[in-house]
């Protein structure tokens, strides 16, 4: 996996939460994973007023930036995108968990139930199968 230059990590961290979850579906769709934080309990969560959430991020970079405070001893952790269908979007939908896609440091992003993120990763696969068509 490529890794992402930091001046770039800073222009991307201050991305609006449409571009990051635009960020996030064109980068899931070309390295075939998504990435979540983990220790030795499962996944981390986000909490909304609400929702419980699991934050997904584009690569392990952007993922790691959240390896502190409460969440030192995480580890950044790729599901591959076959794996994510077969089982997250499931168990997330069977455990009422939506996703916070790509958060910025400041706990903002776009919340999406899983069958929702599902959709529009497939909508881009979709889309990027047709671009190599042409």
């Amino acid at each position: 996996m490529p890794t992402t230059p930091s001046a770039e990590l800073l222009k991307i961290e201050k991305y609006d939460e449409n571009k990051r979850l635009k960020y996030l579906l064109e980068q899931v769709i070309k390295h075939n994973e998504i990435w979540v934080l983990t220790d030795e309990h499962g996944c981390m969560m986000l909490n909304t007023d609400d929702e419980d959430c699991v934050p997904v991020w584009p690569n392990k970079e952007f993922a790691q930036t959240w390896i502190n405070g409460d969440w030192q001893n995480c580890q950044a952790q790729a599901i591959d995108l076959k794996t994510w269908f077969s089982r997250w979007t499931t168990g997330l939908l069977d455990d009422e968990l939506s996703i916070v896609a790509f958060p910025s440091q400041q706990q903002e992003g776009l919340v999406l139930f899983a069958d929702e993120f599902e959709f529009e990763l497939k909508t881009k696969q979709k889309q990027q199968r047709n671009n190599k068509k042409d």
